[in-house]
């Protein structure tokens, strides 16, 4: 058990018999009354995001979480499988637990979090961005680029993602996985 004077952004807590955590907090010591702890929780599982407050003395139960580095195989349903590179252990991922699954490209590297006393993969991290071949769009239009209007493009995975007018098929873009977005064209 800690105290409220271990929260920190990113610690994992057990709250309402949930794992919950830490996406930023506030130690407040009032000129009247005693101290307390602004934190802002997000459920592990659900995402849903909470407003707390925290007594100074209160208890906390930290749990013990672990990132560990994973490569994506292939999807089967709606399980995503995923092996470990060092040990080759092979990990199944619920679709609801990634953030952007019509991303993921055969051999991307993520990164998992799993609970330690329960092994049990709480979230999934991708990096920032992904470089994907466009496999169909419309003709593009060489000198279109003064515009900013988008065409539909569909990536190697089959996701559809919004392009500049410009971009070909065979062409390689590079798309931000937190938003699905167009980012740049790369060579």
């Amino acid at each position: 058990m800690a105290n409220t004077s271990d929260i920190r952004n990113g610690l994992c807590i057990k709250f309402n018999s949930e794992l919950w955590s830490i996406v930023e907090f506030l130690h407040v010591k009032p000129g009247k009354g005693g101290a307390f702890v602004r934190t802002k929780l997000k459920n592990l599982k659900t995402g849903k995001v909470l407003a707390h407050t925290f007594p100074a003395s209160a208890k906390i139960d930290d749990q013990r979480v672990e990132r560990r580095k994973y490569q994506f195989l292939y999807k089967q349903e709606s399980l995503f499988h995923f092996m470990n590179s060092e040990t080759f252990e092979q990990t199944f991922i619920d679709e609801a637990l990634l953030d952007a699954p019509g991303l993921l490209k055969e051999g991307l590297e993520v990164e998992i979090l799993f609970h330690v006393e329960t092994e049990t993969p709480l979230s999934c991290d991708m990096p920032a961005y992904v470089v994907l071949e466009i496999t169909y769009t419309e003709p593009g239009e060489k000198g279109n680029t003064a515009t900013n209007a988008l065409k539909n493009a569909t990536v190697e995975t089959g996701t559809i993602v919004k392009v500049p007018l410009f971009i070909n098929i065979g062409d390689k873009i590079k798309v931000d996985t937190r938003s699905g977005q167009y980012s740049e064209r790369v060579k």
